[in-house]
């Protein structure tokens, strides 16, 4: 065979991997069978929740454009939802490298921001340093857009340096373009938390949970109100020195009393509830079945009884269980005749508590207390009794 038949030969067979390595790209189906709206609605899939939907839609993006990088992007985002931290990455590489102009460049990267916040628990290498890289080459390449600060304040809330956090929250609002309603909810939620100032590390770290629970709660009533030092204070030390008469002793076969609460062993804040439990703080105390529920949320009516507890019990001032009773209820969703009416009104009365919702003045009994809340509730309980 001569030279040029081989060169022919060989061209030949590039061409033919070249060909089948290269995906073909679909035909559409319709006028709207395009990349650009079933990423657009894919996205909004994923704002819902919906994430099979919203793969579904990134596939059929990809298929009828398989360079497309907003596909590849919103497959990386999907499959993070879902917890395929290693898929997520891949389906990122190739968004990165199909990706035209500063614009797409910057949503690479804060996808990547996106997913490493998500997965900071799964990724195996230091998830903060991967989001503050691609927030520095995001907001080099293009210094207004909202979404690199707004991850970065994530960000920085996630690692409890809540000052940071509201810097950039406050861009996002300056820039006013775009995540303005959840950058000023974060903004609110940071300035809470700043002022509550948590001086423990799990006090921060309950600080920007949605909600706490009993677990939760113990934690912060000794690490934050340091209640066990309020109590042995107040509390004069007792000791039986009346005489026993021989044969008093324990004996074989008696009842041993059951330990007081069975469902906390393992629990990584059972030293703080077994100090809660040692106190008896009405509200913290096991239930007759000697469980304590550790990851029961804490309602606000819960939280305020128990609160009203602890008032009486270092203040003194036992009419305080009975100084509202028969008095007219000042929020609308609360009957004077519940039996957490009381305590409702004595936190409120000295501030410690608030009306949920500030414009129907509604308290909301039943709803969640976030740590934030709990946090400044104690501190400012923490003040009124440091008199005591």
């Amino acid at each position: 065979m001569s030279f040029r038949n081989v060169t022919v030969s060989l061209l030949i067979l590039m061409m033919f991997f070249t060909f089948a390595c290269t995906q073909k790209a679909a035909k559409p189906q319709a006028t709207m069978d395009t990349p650009e709206h079933h990423v657009l609605s894919g996205n909004k899939l994923l704002k819902a929740g919906n994430y099979d939907g919203a793969i579904r839609e990134f596939e059929r993006a990809k298929a009828l454009d398989p360079k497309y990088s907003p596909a590849y992007l919103g497959l990386g985002l999907g499959f993070s939802y879902k917890g395929d931290y290693a898929g997520s990455l891949k389906q990122m590489k190739k968004a990165a490298s199909y990706a035209k102009g500063d614009q797409q460049k910057v949503d690479v990267n804060v996808g990547y921001m996106r997913i490493y916040l998500m997965g900071k628990e799964q990724v195996d290498r230091d998830w903060f340093d991967e989001v503050r890289s691609n927030y520095r080459k995001a907001t080099g390449k293009l210094p207004d857009q909202p979404e690199a600060y707004y991850y970065m304040g994530l960000a920085y809330k996630s690692k409890f340096e809540f000052r940071k956090a509201s810097r950039e929250f406050t861009k996002v609002l300056d820039l006013d373009k775009g995540l303005v309603e959840e950058a000023d909810r974060e903004y609110a939620l940071m300035q809470k938390i700043e002022r509550a100032m948590p001086g423990s590390s799990i006090g921060k770290q309950i600080a920007i949970q949605d909600s706490i629970t009993r677990a939760d709660l113990a934690a912060l009533f000794i690490h934050e109100l340091h209640i066990d030092d309020l109590y042995k204070r107040k509390t004069k030390r007792t000791f039986d020195t009346s005489y026993k008469a021989p044969g008093k002793t324990f004996k074989a076969g008696e009842y041993v009393k059951a330990p007081p609460a069975t469902d906390i062993e393992d629990h990584v804040l059972k030293a703080d509830i077994d100090a809660v439990i040692a106190i008896g703080i009405k509200g913290m105390q096991p239930f007759p079945d000697h469980t304590f529920k550790p990851d029961k949320p804490t309602t606000r009516a819960e939280f305020a009884m128990i609160v009203e507890d602890i008032l009486i019990k270092i203040t003194g001032e036992t009419g305080l269980a009975t100084m509202f009773i028969g008095n007219q209820s000042p929020f609308p969703d609360l009957r004077n005749d519940l039996p957490y009416f009381n305590a409702v009104m004595v936190c409120t009365t000295r501030g410690i508590m608030n009306a949920k919702d500030a414009g129907t003045g509604e308290f909301d009994a039943a709803g969640s207390i976030p740590g934030a809340d709990a946090l400044l509730s104690i501190r400012t309980l923490k003040s009124q009794l440091a008199k005591y």
